[in-house]
């Protein structure tokens, strides 16, 4: 037993879990207008568009094998009845982050800066030896620029 309680070994039988191939495939971050998030990220790290629907509802840009989209907030709304919490509106960064890895950090955060971004915390090199810097998109989203983690 650890101090977190019972380790998973000595846990109740857990029903098996399907034998599925899983995989991260999007983030969607809920926002006032997705167009402009889309060219925020495209202007302001060089991101691709991947795919704005006729609508202006719902939108993604390329960034790798996870797709980052953004929906609006009436797309939220019908999904979530009860309603949701927009970033755009909190005073505070909501407690979770989309991270960008780059070579770069200064260089990024400067264009994110430019590009409309608050700043929330200045390129820092971080005691095991990463650059990272935090930062609101205009639409809310909490972004953290890092260079990539050494092994």
């Amino acid at each position: 037993m650890s101090i977190f309680g019972p380790s998973i070994h000595n846990a109740p039988h857990q029903p098996e879990a399907p034998d599925v191939t899983m995989k991260l495939g999007y983030t969607i971050i809920y926002v006032p207008s997705v167009e402009s998030s889309l060219k925020f990220f495209e202007q302001a790290f060089g991101f691709e568009l991947g795919f704005l629907h006729e609508s202006g509802d719902y939108g993604e840009i390329k960034t790798g094998e996870t797709t980052l989209a953004f929906a609006s907030h009436a797309l939220g709304q019908m999904n979530f009845p009860a309603g949701h919490i927009r970033a755009s509106e909190s005073k505070q960064p909501l407690g979770m982050e989309i991270a960008l890895v780059t070579q770069d950090v200064h260089a990024a955060h400067n264009s994110a800066l430019a590009h409309g971004a608050v700043e929330l915390s200045a390129p820092t090199q971080k005691p095991w030896g990463q650059v990272v810097s935090y930062l609101r998109a205009p639409d809310g989203t909490l972004v953290e620029l890092c260079t990539p983690v050494q092994a």
